[in-house]
C-alpha cells in the first residue's frame, strides 16, 4: 500500500497541478471517444498503451475481456457499461482488446485449472466458442501457439457477443458504431487488429482494420399498386 499511496501523493503534488484545467473541465462531464473493453490483467494499462488522457476512454475491465451475450445470466455489469457508453455517451467506437500471456485464456484451454475457482470457471464459459474453434481446428499445435490462437479467437468471440446487445446492434445497422478487435502483445508493445475483410489480425496503423461489417440499415421501398 505504501507504493500506491506514495504514487497518489506524487500525483497530487506534481501531476494534478499541470493538468488542473483538464480536471476542472472533466468535473462537469465526460465525452470519451471510445469504449475500451479489456482484461483485468495488471499489465494492461489502456491509457498508457494508447497515450490517452483522462476523459478519453470509457473503460470496462473483466477477466479475459469477456462480454456475456445479451440476456446471459452474468451480463448485467458489462451490459450496463455497454448500454451507458452507447446510449448516453454516444460512443462511436468500441474496442475489445485481448492480450498475450493471458491467464484467463490459459484456463480456457485447461479448464481443470479452475476447479477451485467456481466463479471464474462459470465466467469463462463466455469463451466456450473460442475454445471449440481452437480445439477442433488446431489439434496438433504446441501450447504456445494454441494460447496465441485462442487469445485472437476470444477477441472475435467477444465481438460477436457485444453485437447481441440491442443498443450496439441498432447503431451498427445505422452505420453509427464501429467495432474494433485488438490483441496487445506484452513482450513487444505491438497491437494487432482483426480485419473482417481478411479474417486475420494485422498490425495496427492509421489504415485501421475494422471488425464491423460494412453495411448500413437498408429500408425497403414499397410502391403503391397502380
Amino acid at each position: 500500500m505504501k507504493t500506491i499511496i506514495d504514487g497518489f501523493l506524487q500525483f497530487k503534488k506534481d501531476v494534478f497541478p499541470q493538468k488542473r484545467k483538464l480536471f476542472r473541465d472533466l468535473a462537469n462531464g465526460q465525452t470519451p471517444v471510445a469504449l475500451f473493453i479489456t482484461c483485468a490483467d495488471s499489465r494492461i494499462v489502456p491509457e498508457l498503451i494508447t497515450q490517452s488522457q483522462p476523459g478519453d476512454l470509457f473503460i470496462c475491465r473483466t477477466v479475459g475481456n469477456q462480454i456475456p451475450p445479451h440476456g446471459g445470466a452474468a451480463e448485467s455489469g458489462v451490459a450496463s457499461s455497454v448500454e451507458y457508453a452507447v446510449q448516453v455517451l454516444g460512443i462511436q467506437d468500441i474496442i475489445v482488446c485481448g492480450h498475450t500471456d493471458c491467464g484467463a485464456m490459459k484456463a480456457v484451454l485447461r479448464p481443470e485449472r479452475t476447479d477451485s475457482l467456481p466463479a471464474t470457471r462459470a465466467w469463462l464459459r463466455n469463451a466456450d466458442a473460442a475454445r471449440s474453434v481452437i480445439r477442433e481446428n488446431y489439434p496438433d499445435v504446441s501450447e504456445d501457439v494454441l494460447l496465441h490462437l485462442i487469445s485472437e479467437e476470444n477477441v472475435i468471440a467477444q465481438l460477436e457477443n457485444v453485437k447481441t446487445h440491442p443498443a450496439v446492434a441498432a447503431r451498427i445497422a445505422r452505420g453509427e458504431l464501429q467495432l474494433h478487435g485488438w490483441l496487445y502483445h506484452i513482450h513487444s508493445g505491438e497491437i494487432t487488429a482483426f480485419d473482417i475483410g481478411t479474417g486475420q489480425f494485422v498490425p495496427l496503423d492509421h489504415n485501421a482494420a475494422t471488425a464491423t461489417p460494412a453495411r448500413r440499415l437498408q429500408r425497403a421501398v414499397f410502391e403503391g399498386a397502380a
